[in-house]
C-alpha cells in the first residue's frame, strides 16, 4: 500500500517554491518602500552627518606623532598658564574645600604656613587634591609657580621662583620647531612579511 500523504507532485512543490519566493520578494519590496518613506526621500547631500567636513572629522587619524629633541631646553609654564590649565578647576569655584582664588580669608591661614610648606602640600597633594594638582607633567618649578600666584593674589608677596639656567654649548643651534606626523598604519602587504637577510 501506498502512503498518499507522503507523496508529492512535482507541480505542486513548483507552486510551494514559486509562491513562498513571490512571498519573499513582496516582503522585501514593502520594506524599501517603507524605508524610503521613513527617510522622506532627501537626498544624502542634505544630511548633516555626510557633509564634507563631518566626513572629514570621521576619516581623521586617530593619534599625532610628535618629533622633540629629548636635550632641548624646556619652556615652563608661568604660574598664571599653570593655573589656567590646571589649578582652576577646583581652586575657580572651591571644589572639595579648595580655598578660592584671590578669597584672602581662606587663603589666610596656608600663606601663614609658608611658601615651601606651600609648594612641598602642592607637589606631594593634601586631603583631596593630587600631586601637582593632577597634572604629574609640571615640573616643581612650575607648581611652585602656580602656588606663588595663587597666594599673591590672595594677599601674599612670595616670589615665584626662576629655573636653574642652562648653558648652551658653542657651536650648536637650537633644536627645530617639533613638526607633527600622522601615524600611518602600515600597507598591508607589509605585515607578516619577514625582513630580508643581509648578503
Amino acid at each position: 500500500m501506498a502512503d498518499s500523504h507522503t507523496a508529492s507532485s512535482p507541480i505542486k512543490t513548483a507552486l510551494v517554491i514559486a509562491g513562498a519566493s513571490a512571498a519573499l520578494i513582496i516582503g522585501i519590496a514593502l520594506l524599501a518602500h517603507y524605508a524610503v518613506s521613513a527617510y522622506g526621500g532627501r537626498s544624502l547631500k542634505d544630511d548633516p552627518a555626510m557633509s564634507e567636513a563631518a566626513v572629514a572629522k570621521r576619516l581623521k587619524p586617530v593619534g599625532e606623532l610628535m618629533v622633540v629633541d629629548a636635550n632641548a631646553p624646556q619652556l615652563l609654564k608661568t604660574g598664571g598658564e599653570v593655573y589656567a590649565s590646571v589649578c582652576a578647576a577646583c581652586h575657580a569655584a572651591g571644589v572639595l574645600n579648595a580655598p578660592k582664588f584671590a578669597d584672602k580669608a581662606a587663603w589666610r591661614v596656608h600663606i601663614n604656613e609658608g611658601f615651601d610648606q606651600l609648594v612641598q602640600n602642592a607637589i606631594k597633594g593634601i586631603r583631596a587634591m593630587p600631586p601637582k594638582g593632577g597634572n604629574p607633567d609640571l615640573t616643581d618649578v612650575e607648581v611652585a609657580r602656580a602656588v606663588a600666584y595663587m597666594a599673591n593674589a590672595a594677599g601674599a608677596n612670595f616670589k615665584a621662583p626662576e629655573p636653574a639656567a642652562t648653558a648652551q654649548k658653542p657651536g650648536v643651534s637650537p633644536p627645530a620647531i617639533p613638526v607633527p606626523q600622522t601615524i600611518a598604519a602600515a600597507p598591508a602587504s607589509a605585515v607578516g612579511v619577514p625582513a630580508a637577510a643581509p648578503a
